[in-house]
């Protein structure tokens, strides 16, 4: 029993600071929660999240249901994509981590339905599919190799960063400020990226081990 829970911890704690890292870039996503955020008030951020997570979880479907097609000797391939792609990814989030900036810059006209809002910019987002196609998929493979547990430790940690940074965002937009200011802004994001890039490093070892 101890083992199955043990499995969930660690995986709910990868999902949670990798996705994190995603979370915690600018785009199209961030934008639509503090537009929704002006007028919504702070629980637009937890709804367009929702939005964003059925799509993932779609994904989620998709990449889990070809699983049996890809394991085996497609194994280390998959692998070797995923590390490499956690490093650029670690790279690119901390270089932008230096002049990264959070304005809380909206749109008072735009009308927003938040969960619409969260779908819509989720799949017209390429850093999504890229992020799925490659880290997300390879990391997804890797867990289930340990069952559906890891499975959902993995998702659960990943859809919990999510949800607690939006919701910080429209909490912050709601008050008129934000809870972390431009410096601590940038020290989160680039301790994202050196994670990153540190689990990459280490996911590209376990090819070669």
């Amino acid at each position: 029993m101890a083992e199955p829970v043990t499995l969930f911890a660690q995986m709910l704690a990868l999902g949670f600071f990798i996705g994190l890292s995603g979370a915690l870039a600018p785009g199209p996503t961030l934008i639509a929660t503090i537009n929704a955020s002006v007028r919504g008030g702070w629980t637009m951020g937890p709804k367009v999240t929702l939005g964003h997570m059925l799509v993932e979880l779609l994904m989620v479907i998709l990449i889990v249901a070809g699983i049996s097609s890809v394991m085996g000797e497609y194994s280390t391939i998959i692998a070797l994509v995923g590390g490499i792609a956690l490093f650029i990814f670690g790279v690119l989030t901390l270089a932008e981590s230096r002049n990264a900036r959070l304005d809380v810059i909206a749109d008072e006209s735009t009308i927003t339905r938040p969960f619409v809002a969260g779908v819509v910019t989720s799949i017209s987002n390429p850093y999504f599919w890229i992020w799925w196609l490659s880290v997300g998929s390879s990391l997804l493979i890797g867990a289930a190799e340990g069952g559906l547990v890891p499975v959902l430790g993995f998702i659960t940690g990943h859809w919990s960063a999510d949800m607690t940074w939006l919701t910080i965002v429209s909490t912050g937009v709601h008050k008129g400020r934000f809870l972390l200011g431009e410096k601590q802004y940038r020290w989160t994001l680039g301790i994202c990226g050196l994670f990153l890039i540190i689990f990459g490093l280490y996911y590209l070892s376990t090819v070669w081990t």
